[in-house]
């Protein structure tokens, strides 16, 4: 901290206007969990928190904290992951990930896997190889396993290949997770698997997903 200021390496989960010329944001940072602050005059034109105050962007925050909140006065975005938000679907998948995120993320709470599998997600979303719907059960088992609330064995009866790559996910590093591609057998079972978990674990929907489903 220097002068009142902490920089800090994180993602926006959302960004929300407050009156006319302010924004509320969310970042997910890599040693300090998940902070709150505010983008001072972010909603007028020519802010230089106006692009970067926003979901999405990646990079490292200057954060000055004053008696009852943080106040963003630097970003040095490094990633703004333009090609997800240029597709409608692909945009609703990435937003998924950051609601999902925001809500596993602490205050204050260090928990850099859930930045580094954020940002993995969405690096596969940008991969024509890797189906966007696996990208998405991935990184809600991995989520689980982040939070402490996944179960070693798939909760639903399904194919040894399914267990087996619901083993794989639950014990590999992220940085090698999204390497992979199966049938839409096993991707359908693994999805069953999933939503079964997830019912039991969360106590709420997303607003995204419900858009996908809508959509799909």
């Amino acid at each position: 901290m220097r002068n009142g200021v902490t920089e800090v390496t994180g993602m926006v989960l959302s960004a929300k206007p407050v009156g006319e010329k302010d924004r509320s944001v969310k970042i997910l940072t890599l040693d300090q969990g998940k902070l709150s602050c505010f983008a001072r005059g972010a909603e007028k034109p020519g802010s230089p928190f106006m692009g970067t105050a926003r979901p999405f962007a990646y990079g490292v925050f200057g954060l000055f904290q004053g008696k009852d909140a943080f106040t963003m006065v630097s970003a040095d975005v490094r990633n703004y992951f333009e090609e997800i938000t240029e597709d409608v679907e692909t945009a609703c998948y990435g937003m998924y990930f950051l609601e999902l995120a925001d809500y596993y993320g602490r205050e204050f709470v260090r928990e850099p896997r859930l930045l580094k599998l954020v940002y993995a997600a969405l690096l596969a979303l940008k991969k024509p190889a890797i189906p966007h719907e696996l990208t998405r059960r991935i990184f809600e088992i991995k989520s689980l396993v982040i939070d402490g609330t996944c179960e070693e064995e798939p909760p639903l009866a399904g194919s040894e290949i399914c267990r087996y790559t619901w083993h794989y996910i639950v014990e590999t590093p992220i940085e090698r997770l999204f390497t992979f591609t199966v049938t839409e057998e096993i991707l359908q079972s693994l999805g069953k698997n999933t939503d079964a978990l997830m019912a039991r674990c969360l106590d709420r929907t997303f607003h995204s997903l419900e858009v996908l489903k809508a959509m799909k």
